[in-house]
């Protein structure tokens, strides 16, 4: 197997400075920014910016990897002092937050857990599904979310929580009233002794 190669120090030194200035560029403009207007901030040219990070995607992963891996590792801390389903709540709450704070990390966020093209990606949405699968498989045994549910779907409900939160306000205000009506829909329907459907609470 061939090793790879270590950057030399002035090499090290541009990618690091292209990673700094994606991170403020894609927080000020989104995904989008461009790619140019970062290698110039950076104070290198777009042939070095190319040369490290091949295209947008490779760029994007750099910059959130790190914070994609926090978010997973952030599911086990909450489920350590929380119950099973107020925990699943709180780390979607996080979740849907750190996506409207962190510009671009949605897009990104949501590749991730879909698209299978990229071994980073792969990782990483290996990771955050990992964290979704543990919260919601406890919160069915704990009998707060329904069986029927995988955890798939509560990563996509999430990323929707997100969205509809940025086109309300932009600023995420109402990410914890529209996680209070997503889990709602989360909960098993309770049933009366006859069978039939129990009374709404």
């Amino acid at each position: 197997m061939a090793q790879v190669k270590p950057m030399r120090a002035d090499a090290r030194r541009n990618y690091e400075r292209l990673i700094e200035e994606a991170a403020v560029a894609f927080a000020e403009h989104g995904e989008g920014a461009s790619l140019d207007d970062i290698a110039k901030r950076a104070g290198v040219g777009s042939g070095t910016l190319y040369r490290h990070f091949p295209n947008r995607q490779a760029l994007l992963e750099a910059v959130y990897v790190d914070a994609i891996e926090a978010i997973a590792m952030r599911a086990d801390e909450i489920a350590a002092r929380l119950p099973p389903g107020e925990a699943l709540v709180e780390w979607l709450n996080e979740l849907s937050e750190r996506m409207i704070q962190v510009r671009g990390l949605k897009t990104l966020l949501g590749s991730a857990v879909t698209d299978g093209s990229s071994a980073v990606l792969t990782a990483c949405g290996s990771s955050v599904k990992g964290a979704a699968t543990r919260l919601v498989e406890a919160a069915q045994r704990e009998g707060t979310v329904r069986p029927d549910v995988e955890p798939i779907e509560i990563l996509r409900l999430a990323h929707g929580v997100a969205t509809a939160s940025e086109l309300a306000n932009g600023e995420g205000k109402h990410i914890r009233r529209y996680l209070s009506l997503l889990t709602e829909g989360l909960r098993p329907e309770r049933r009366r002794a006859d069978g039939g459907p129990g009374p709404e609470n």
